[in-house]
């Protein structure tokens, strides 16, 4: 039997990789659309996911949680984040990768989910990075309609539907562009901009 790969996460990864290297040292302190989350936190959280998601596609045991906050941001993240990035994809386009069930965080899902998890997570942290920074995204299209279709419609989710995963959903008009309707529905408002200071 033929494993068949329906999904690569190259372009999402591209992307994100494009948005980290925009990031220049004095914002690392900075706000993200995170709640109490520093850039430095969030680069940390991606350097984390890329590492864990790929022991998914591996088939390894889970490891240990995560070093979480801006103190878990490796030195040279610079080039350690677009390397795992680069070894995540690496490891979701092996066949063996989709095949049965994959474990992460203490749960355990059909491999085809935990792909669609990665690419969510690709996407919508690119667009956390780049709001924060004032960076450009312009992610795959395909990605996000992608993601839109594994995320689905959370306009009525209660509040702890998906607790850790997604905060509550934002209203986002019907018509909106993709993109803005994803964050929306992963909890995210697409107008949020860093405060102004002064």
């Amino acid at each position: 039997m033929t494993t068949t790969i329906d999904l690569d996460l190259g372009p999402a990864a591209d992307d994100l990789v494009r948005v980290v290297a925009a990031v220049r040292d004095d914002q690392l302190i900075d706000p993200t659309p995170c709640a109490d989350t520093s850039v430095a936190a969030l680069l940390a959280h991606v350097h984390g996911l890329a590492v864990g998601l790929r022991r998914v596609a591996e088939k390894q045991p889970p490891g240990g949680p995560p070093a979480g906050g801006a103190d878990a941001l490796p030195a040279d993240w610079r080039t350690r984040i677009p390397q795992e990035l680069d070894a995540l994809v690496a490891a979701w386009r092996a066949p063996a990768a989709w095949e049965g069930v994959g474990e992460g965080a203490g749960v355990v899902l059909p491999a085809a989910v935990w792909a669609r998890v990665v690419l969510d997570e690709l996407v919508v942290h690119g667009w956390d990075v780049a709001a924060a920074v004032g960076a450009g995204y312009h992610p795959d299209p395909a990605s996000v309609a992608e993601c839109l279709a594994f995320v689905g419609d959370r306009t009525d989710a209660p509040a702890d539907e998906a607790p850790g995963l997604f905060g509550p959903a934002v209203p986002v008009a019907a018509d909106a562009p993709p993109l803005d309707r994803l964050l929306g529905a992963t909890g995210r408002d697409p107008r949020w901009a860093p405060p102004v200071s002064g």
